[in-house]
């Protein structure tokens, strides 16, 4: 199969955005007309049987919407994973079902730890036959390196990627990567440096690496140091849209490609799944427009 990298750009410029639609099917936010009738304000029990129906029906026709623009989806493992044995084949399946699509998936589950235990998170989520199938997968390295090389090794064998959690979009964010590290330089640079050797490793055809990084939108002149200091790394960049990041924010970190400002994904979820007019909707039909609408809207806002 293709290197990560080089099907991302490719995904990228067929479908003309760099849009990537995060799903993180949020039990108080699903609209009402997925609920069940007994259930209609207020969260949902995660365990309940109708609550996983409502979550299945709702990221399927999410991912209908999706289907032909956009280029890359980013499930949430955690929403799935609170919902217990069926959120997680609820999960499986969606991601099967957007790569049978053409799409690709970002698997985001954040995982990190040591040894063995990283080798079998990789394993569990990263490829086409893995049993939670994905194109990439967001790490956390904060264990320290020897952690990732797992990841590395997984992604490398079934041409998957890796981003690395750097710079993130929570405002807490700059507790530990904003402090500043012995050499004078915040945690996130050090974390850039230590970076660059495998990031190089993994470059592709169009100059891009298969190991790529988090960097907010929130924090755009950081992500434009990020470029400096990491010229090959894909970014994934959360905080687009309902947290606040503009296109401007967003592209920080992008460099011109043919099609406009390439270089990563720009991610939105709550502006995308949950917009206001598609909240109320009292049929199918006028969702479907709402998310349309919505999505439609993003991509505009993107390509400027």
């Amino acid at each position: 199969m293709t290197a990560f990298a080089d099907r991302l750009i490719e995904a990228t410029r067929g479908r003309g955005t760099p849009l990537c639609a995060g799903i993180d099917p949020h039990l108080n936010l699903i609209p009402k007309l997925f609920r069940p009738k007994n259930l209609q304000d207020g969260d949902m029990s995660p365990t309940a049987p109708e609550t996983a129906e409502a979550i299945r029906d709702f990221s399927h026709e999410l991912l209908a919407r999706f289907r032909g623009k956009i280029p890359v989806i980013k499930p949430q493992s955690a929403m799935f994973e609170r919902l217990g044995p069926q959120g997680m084949m609820i999960m499986a399946d969606l991601c099967q079902e957007a790569i049978a699509d053409n799409m690709m998936v970002i698997m985001d589950a954040k995982r990190g730890d040591i040894g063995s235990t990283s080798t079998a998170y990789a394993h569990a989520m990263l490829g086409h036959d893995a049993g939670f199938p994905s194109d990439a997968l967001t790490v956390n390295p904060f264990l320290g390196m020897d952690t990732l090389q797992p990841f590395i090794d997984a992604a490398e064998a079934t041409s998957s990627g890796l981003f690395v959690l750097v710079r993130t979009s929570n405002p807490g964010s700059a507790d530990i990567q904003g402090i500043t590290a012995k050499d004078g330089r915040p945690v996130f640079h050090h974390l850039a440096d230590l970076l660059r050797p495998l990031v190089e490793a993994a470059e592709g055809q169009y100059g891009f690496s298969s190991i790529g990084i988090v960097a907010g939108a929130t924090y755009p002149e950081e992500a434009a140091e990020l470029r400096r200091l990491l010229p090959s790394a894909l970014f994934l960049v959360p905080g687009f849209g309902a947290q606040g990041g503009g296109r401007e924010d967003a592209f920080a970190g992008f460099v011109d490609g043919p099609e406009g400002p390439e270089g990563g994904v720009v991610n939105a979820s709550r502006g995308i799944s949950f917009p206001h007019d598609a909240q109320d909707a009292d049929n199918l039909s006028t969702w479907r427009q709402a998310i349309d609408r919505a999505i439609d809207d993003a991509i505009s806002t993107l390509r400027g």
